[in-house]
């Protein structure tokens, strides 16, 4: 076998930037073999991976769309097939197209929603199925805190999300005594691109903590979420947002 077959592999979609590209370097740490999905930013994805590599791991970059279902199922069985079983996967893409909901285009609605909803029902159903064979694995969707609270201007992103928490917390429940964990982690405001418009200072007053969240704060619950130390946790919803609610 080679060093990577030796290796346990872990897909993180998304992964090119902001809270993707932590979760690749914290996962990188804890010695999985990263495999870095991204759809346009190589460039960001080329850094994801240089950063995997100094974290003491290896990996590699795929570039597809999570929306697309029959890619997805052929670059999980590429991947199954290549390089063995895997034990982790998590669904951080996303896309947000904010806009009061009686101005919001269909457009905006459906993409925000393929994305993140049906992004992980492309990715979940296909790594189940292998996971579902050892008996074995980690699945963690990245939410948000706008499934929990209102958000003005983000109906899309809202229902996406909240969607995300519902079909993960379902499908928990189905593959628990398969030995598969399927658990959410719900940030806040995090220092990412994503938020790179919002009035920070306004925002910061509405923080207990008082301050805006980084993306390794979010990096390392998953990172705990994919561990043996979470032997027990399965079906769950952590916010990870500076106790905002």
């Amino acid at each position: 076998m080679t060093e990577k077959n030796e290796q346990q592999i872990a897909i993180v979609t998304g992964g090119s930037k902001g809270i993707g590209r932590a979760i690749c370097v914290e996962l990188a740490r804890a010695g999985y073999y990263i495999i870095i999905n991204y759809m346009r930013d190589k460039k960001g994805a080329e850094q994801t991976l240089a950063e995997v590599k100094d974290a003491g791991s290896q990996g590699e970059i795929y570039q597809f769309d999570v929306r697309d279902m029959a890619v997805a199922e052929k670059v999980v069985e590429d991947i199954a097939e290549r390089l063995g079983s895997i034990a982790v996967l998590v669904n951080n893409a996303g896309i947000i197209a904010d806009g009061l909901f009686m101005m919001m285009s269909q457009n905006n609605w459906q993409s925000v929603i393929d994305t993140s909803l049906h992004g992980f029902y492309n990715m979940t159903r296909p790594v189940i199925e292998k996971m579902v064979r050892r008996r074995k694995g980690a699945i963690v969707s990245i939410s948000s805190a706008s499934s929990l609270m209102a958000n003005r201007g983000q109906a899309n992103y809202s229902a996406a999300k909240a969607g995300l928490n519902g079909a993960s917390r379902a499908v928990a429940s189905e593959v628990a005594r398969l030995g598969i964990r399927i658990n959410v982690v719900a940030p806040g405001l995090i220092e990412t691109d994503m938020i790179r418009d919002v009035p920070k200072d306004q925002i910061k007053a509405m923080i207990p903590m008082a301050r805006i969240g980084k993306p390794e704060e979010v990096a390392r619950v998953v990172g705990f979420l994919c561990s043996d130390a979470a032997s027990y946790l399965t079906g769950q919803i952590i916010s990870v947002n500076g106790g905002m609610f």
